[in-house]
């Protein structure tokens, strides 16, 4: 087992072409490529703009407060649909011109939690407000996922795909400090069961579609860690620097009972961190707990965020340090 390197997806210019050729020539094996998503692009491209577009049956628009369901599908819709097809295409035109293609690939979208958080009904309230339309939203994510699994499969030239789940909004869902449309006051806490359940429906969806692993990415509130780790996911993704110590415990029992970790420790900026204080940032809070250095070889290290706010040759020095950086854990774990 070896240590990996990836990121979470996003990345900088318009180009999926270019995307694609950067992301796959930084991150060969061991390591983990991923089919690319570019926000600059515009609406569509965005996080949840590209989520909506994998729905199934939830047709959506874009309107001055946001996202909406809608009844008909319209030009907002085919827009973030013409724009992840675009990225499979080019992710199979380059897979395919490879000589040795990856074994993995990585989707990303966004979790059925902060989906509803940041979509709304047609009166313009969230749709987080209505239950009923909670269960739309999560069936057709799940179907909407599923299907993502395929495609990516069908041109990945025989990659195992892996689903990453972010739900960088479930702490606030979880705590009920979603704001109301008006702004004046908050919504409903979501019940920690719905959460695990909504995951885990997610889960069953893409492992049905033949996805090798669901890693479920969360922020760092005890609420949603404990609802992560109730769920099934394979593995979950968690800004280290955000771990208390309390945390690191519950970790370290997941850990041990086979419970995979992607450690999200480069934070993307103008700076990027050297290998050294990446490696640190793992293996500090590691030992402090008393996992041992053997167990390094299963982390996957990744960025905090997503690359798109940089520019594309730091985003691909991102991805140079993040693979030095599994590659010394790897070899931290070899001389344990």
């Amino acid at each position: 087992m070896q240590a990996a390197a990836t990121a979470p997806g996003d990345w900088p210019g318009t180009d999926p072409l270019e995307a694609h050729r950067a992301v796959r020539g930084e991150l060969g094996g061991p390591h983990l490529p991923f089919l690319a998503s570019l926000p600059q692009r515009g609406p569509g491209s965005d996080a949840v703009g590209r989520t909506l577009g994998m729905l199934v049956e939830l047709p959506f628009d874009l309107q001055p407060h946001g996202w909406r369901l809608v009844a008909r599908p319209g030009k907002d819709q085919r827009r973030a649909e013409s724009a992840l097809s675009s990225d499979l295409n080019a992710l199979g035109d380059i897979a395919g011109a490879e000589e040795a293609p990856a074994a993995r690939v990585k989707v990303h979208l966004r979790g059925p939690l902060s989906v509803a958080a940041n979509v709304h009904l047609h009166s313009g309230e969230r749709a987080l407000l209505d239950a009923g339309a909670r269960r739309e939203i999560y069936a057709s994510l799940a179907a909407g996922a599923a299907d993502l699994v395929r495609r990516t499969a069908a041109v990945a030239r025989g990659a195992a795909v892996e689903v990453q789940l972010d739900e960088p909004e479930a702490d606030a869902v979880l705590a009920g400090l979603i704001p109301t449309a008006s702004g004046y006051r908050t919504l409903r806490a979501v019940p920690r069961q719905e959460a695990t359940d909504a995951w885990a429906g997610l889960h069953r969806a893409v492992q049905a579609a033949g996805a090798e692993r669901l890693v479920l990415r969360v922020p760092g509130g005890d609420d949603v860690l404990d609802a992560a780790l109730s769920s099934p996911a394979d593995a979950l993704g968690l800004p280290f620097g955000a771990v208390t110590d309390a945390q690191w415990e519950r970790l370290a029992e997941a850990v041990e009972s086979g419970r995979r970790l992607w450690a999200g420790v480069l934070v993307p900026g103008a700076t990027v961190p050297q290998v050294s204080a990446l490696v640190a940032a793992v293996v500090n809070p590691w030992r402090r707990v008393g996992l041992p250095d053997a167990a390094l070889a299963g982390l996957t290290v990744k960025s905090v965020e997503g690359l798109a706010g940089l520019t594309p040759a730091t985003a691909r020095l991102c991805l140079t340090r993040l693979v030095g950086a599994a590659e010394a854990l790897t070899q931290l774990a070899a001389e344990a």
